[in-house]
């Protein structure tokens, strides 16, 4: 195994340790059972007086698992808040390329899972993954803005209900919508209340559609540099990734902003 390189944005163990403890417990520790704060160290973990628990920083939150030294761990999540490829990462870590994808897999599950509601002008497109037996995704943008929402269709031809599905869930009634010539689109304001304009790409007509257009391929080179490949089952996962890391960026600007946002005790029954 490689040796994991040395970065100063790699803060050392004991500070690490004091942002997650400031993350997960704020100001001082308590039990997360009991929430009581008579707690003590013992043998580097930490103790209830009040119902004899013994508990660590991370024992009660998603990361309770965490095998990795703690600036190893730091050193995935600054790779993959920064965009660094799958392949790039494990040269900078020194971990297998099935560690590196476990890694993003989870940080990418952690991320609020909302979407945003669109409004005012919205510009709609679809796009195609997979070939025959792929996907379709819906992509809505509201124009001037970081919102966007998306649709996964389980088939590579998507109808009209689809894209009334997308427009029920994802825009407020009465907004304006820019779509392209598809067919799924035609007389789409019957459907849900729209003020609707297409353009027909065949006659050059790209000026009502650029932002979605232009982001959609976007996409499209972020997986492809990112991940180098997708599959399937994976398309909904990276989407959603990608549409967060668009409309969320102050998320990413380093490891303790997404941890602030994702990481916090689990509540026991």
């Amino acid at each position: 195994m490689e040796e994991m390189y040395k970065f100063n944005q790699i803060p050392s163990d004991a500070q690490i340790r004091k942002y997650l403890r400031k993350i997960v417990y704020g100001k001082n520790i308590y039990c997360p059972v009991c929430k009581g704060r008579n707690v003590y160290v013992s043998q580097e973990r930490y103790r209830c007086r009040k119902c004899r628990i013994r508990f660590s920083l991370l024992s009660h939150t998603w990361l309770s698992n965490l095998k990795l030294p703690l600036q190893q761990f730091w050193m995935i999540l600054w790779c993959w808040t920064t965009q660094i490829p799958v392949k790039q990462s494990m040269g900078l870590t020194g971990l297998s390329e099935l560690t590196i994808r476990h890694w993003y897999d989870q940080f990418r599950y952690h991320l609020p899972q909302d979407q945003e509601v669109l409004e005012h002008i919205v510009q709609l497109d679809e796009a195609y993954f997979g070939g025959k037996n792929g996907k379709t995704l819906f992509l809505g943008k509201q124009v001037g803005s970081r919102k966007l929402a998306y649709q996964i269709v389980p088939n590579p031809n998507p109808k009209r209900e689809h894209a009334w599905w997308f427009l029920q869930t994802y825009t407020k009634p009465n907004i304006k919508l820019h779509t392209d010539g598809a067919s799924i689109y035609k007389e789409i304001d019957r459907w849900w209340p729209v003020y609707h304009t297409r353009e027909i790409h065949k006659r050059w007509e790209f000026e009502l559609t650029s932002e979605i257009e232009g982001m959609i391929g976007v996409l499209r080179t972020f997986i492809r540099r990112m991940y180098h490949h997708v599959t399937m089952d994976k398309l909904p996962e990276l989407v959603c990734e990608f549409c967060y890391r668009f409309s969320h960026p102050e998320m990413f600007k380093n490891p303790r902003f997404y941890l602030e946002n994702t990481l916090f005790i689990v509540p026991t029954r």
